[in-house]
């Protein structure tokens, strides 16, 4: 039977820019997948664009054009982002494509007959950028306790989520089911400051703007974005569609990766909805941090937004992608600097990775014509270096499967800077010097080019453009670790993987 497994990002609010923020999730969500992927699971990987609400409506009207036109131009923006990214889902999802709104309509239609949605009146504190509603008491200094901006009171007719009916049930969900929110400091944040308090019903109806999906038996309403953008990860698999079969197949989830920011949505308003259609919940919630410049959430509005594709230009993609996932322990926050990306690529791309792959191939191409084979003569010194090799795999995994990227990251450059110091330990250049020693030469060379190989291997998740590149000189991409019969080595011409960065 094939295993499964099913990633989530959620589904980007399309403002017209990005920054390297808005990249953290995405990327580290495509590094998971693809290692699943190379793991043997079949992986579906989501991502998407939310795209109604009053605030895309306003900025439609003050540029000019229909909200369709406004949101279809920054979607193309997207997903080119994500083509220089390098990002490999398998679904990208708009929350005006066709079977999302029919799906969302017939959710919303089943709620209210089981009577989990009522009809009343809304009064309270709304923060438009945010779309989301406060009470008097979350609202700090009269600001919205996210983004810090004014909020504005709103009396409106509105349909209604019985948050509060299933509070007790979704209490006892997440204490019995300790892996469901992570890490621990989010699950203890949505219990004791949202939950226990005591849930209020949510409003999921507006009638004072019309770019959203309709109520289909109350036209004047249309449904309130979260429940419209949360809905997403079962309608993109077909949920209350003609074809279900990828939702039989690959719900529940197995990860929502998401920012802190919106975690009380991932983990109280969506389970419940989940609850009130009687389907099962995600397997884990993941909350992950921020990434940061000098200690503030990036945003044009303080100074700090650069495009991505601007880093990408300048310091090549792997590099980013190498950064973000190794800089950051998941689930903290993160600073994100030029300089410490240039430390990061100076000391492990450049000094570490590079400098082992290239001077490994330049010795096999210098004493052994480029053609290399193990021939068995190992040294004591050996055992301890390919002992190493061989758990390597197993001690990534283990990391990865506890979303420890950065510490998957940091075994695989630890064994890196192992080969380098195997190479002093060795000393090929005297070995060379001395034709008697030519069989134990080559077998230091061979078991290089073994670390090499594994590593490459296990970076494919990382940075796939750059172990295309290490494979491709080594000409070897057998996946077995250190191979002891003869795994036979042809080498091509050695090219830099990464150019230290002097200023």
């Amino acid at each position: 039977m094939n295993k499964k497994f099913y990633i989530t990002t959620p589904i980007y609010y399309p403002s017209g820019k990005f920054h390297i923020g808005h990249c953290y999730t995405t990327i580290i969500a495509d590094a998971i997948a693809r290692f699943k992927r190379q793991e043997g699971y079949d992986v579906c990987f989501q991502t998407g664009t939310d795209e109604h609400g009053q605030k895309i409506e306003n900025k439609a009207k003050e540029v000019g054009v229909s909200p369709k036109e406004y949101v279809d131009e920054i979607v193309q923006n997207a997903k080119d982002l994500w083509e220089k990214l390098d990002i490999s889902y398998d679904k990208f999802i708009r929350t005006t494509d066709d079977i999302h709104e029919k799906a969302v309509q017939k959710i919303f239609v089943r709620l209210y007959e089981k009577g989990d949605i009522y009809k009343g009146e809304y009064k309270g504190l709304y923060c438009t950028p945010c779309e989301s509603f406060w009470t008097s008491t979350q609202v700090v200094d009269g600001k919205c306790p996210d983004c810090g901006r004014e909020v504005h009171e709103v009396t409106e007719e509105a349909y209604f989520l019985r948050l509060s009916k299933y509070q007790d049930q979704l209490v006892e969900y997440i204490e019995s089911h300790p892996e469901f929110i992570q890490p621990e400091s989010r699950k203890n944040e949505m219990i004791n400051n949202f939950i226990k308090p005591g849930l209020e019903d949510l409003c999921v109806s507006r009638t004072s703007f019309t770019w959203g999906i309709q109520v289909p038996f109350d036209k004047k309403h249309v449904v309130y974005v979260w429940l419209d953008a949360l809905t997403n990860y079962i309608t993109s698999l077909g949920y209350l569609s003609n074809d279900d079969s990828e939702f039989k197949n690959y719900w529940p989830a197995d990860l929502h990766l998401v920012g802190k920011e919106i975690v009380r949505f991932h983990t109280i308003v969506w389970p419940i909805m989940l609850m009130a259609l009687e389907l099962p919940l995600p397997k884990q919630v993941f909350g992950h941090g921020w990434l940061v410049v000098n200690g503030e959430k990036i945003s044009k509005s303080l100074g700090n937004y650069r495009d991505p594709r601007e880093y990408i230009e300048k310091y090549g993609l792997d590099a980013i992608r190498y950064f973000v996932l190794r800089e950051v322990p998941f689930g903290n926050d993160g600073s994100f600097s030029e300089d410490s990306l240039v430390a990061r690529i100076n000391s492990d791309l450049a000094n570490n990775l590079g400098n082992l792959v290239q001077r490994t191939i330049s010795m096999g191409n210098k004493y052994f014509s480029r053609s290399i084979s193990n021939k068995s003569v190992i040294d004591t010194m050996d055992k301890d270096f390919l002992n190493s090799i061989n758990h390597l795999y197993s001690e990534v995994e283990e990391r990865m499967n506890r979303l420890h990227i950065s510490e998957a990251l940091e075994s695989i450059f630890e064994m890196l800077r192992r080969a380098n110091k195997y190479i002093d330990e060795t000393t090929p250049w005297i070995l060379a010097k001395d034709e008697d020693k030519k069989q134990r030469l080559e077998t230091v060379i061979y078991n290089l080019l073994e670390s090499i190989r594994i590593c490459a291997i296990l970076l494919q998740s990382f940075l796939p453009t750059t172990t295309q590149k290490i494979l491709g000189q080594i000409n070897n991409e057998r996946i077995e670790s250190y191979f002891i019969e003869d795994n036979h080595y042809q080498l091509s011409t050695p090219s830099p993987l990464f150019q230290r960065i002097e200023n």
